[in-house]
């Protein structure tokens, strides 16, 4: 299969699809609605770590705009682990919702849930939540996400603590591609979008 070139090294935006419609949230509870596009967004090295003691292994400024180009706008739903080590809160021009154990967490800057699915319920009416992680998160979304987009960093972090789940190719393929990019920090990284088979 032949994937397209979209991603320059300029940033373009990304092509969406209409995203609009609505879907049972799974086929366990049809009764709860959730978008029918639900993206994935993350950066890993080639070993799918992507954490070290709460923060990222590497700085990739280009990377950085490219998840704000993507995700401004949208909702974007992480862990609380991942809430804290923003080094600004709330992301902003996005709608920051958090999913933690703690039921009586609340924040002023963010909408707290204790579930995913309660998040994403509180997503019906809005156009392609980000989940933006950790760990946890991402495994929790993968079984309903129609999009992974993946910054693929052309390193290993051996004393890595948090990974990306596997991207299984009977589940997924690569819809667009980009070629390799080289950052002002010395880092090579290519960017692919993943949609479901």
């Amino acid at each position: 299969m032949e994937t397209t070139i979209i991603f320059p090294a300029h940033h373009d935006a990304v092509d969406e699809k209409n995203n609009t419609a609505i879907r049972p949230f799974s086929i366990y509870n049809s009764s709860t609605e959730r978008p029918a596009g639900l993206s994935v967004i993350v950066a890993m090295a080639r070993d799918n770590a992507i954490g070290k003691c709460g923060e990222i292994p590497w700085h990739i400024p280009e990377d950085l705009a490219h998840f704000k180009k993507c995700t401004m706008g949208h909702p974007v739903i992480m862990g609380r682990k991942t809430w804290d080590s923003l080094p600004f809160k709330p992301l902003k021009g996005r709608r920051n919702i958090i999913i933690s154990r703690n039921p009586g967490l609340k924040t002023e800057n963010a909408d707290c849930f204790s579930s995913l699915e309660e998040a994403l319920e509180s997503c019906v009416s809005e156009e392609t939540p980000f989940v933006i992680g950790g760990e946890q998160i991402y495994k929790l979304a993968m079984p309903f996400a129609s999009e992974l987009i993946i910054t693929e960093v052309d390193t290993v972090c051996p004393d890595a603590d948090a990974y990306f789940p596997r991207i299984d190719p009977r589940t997924w393929e690569i819809a667009e591609e980009s070629e390799d990019l080289h950052s002002r920090s010395g880092l090579t990284y290519r960017i692919k979008r993943y949609i479901r088979r």
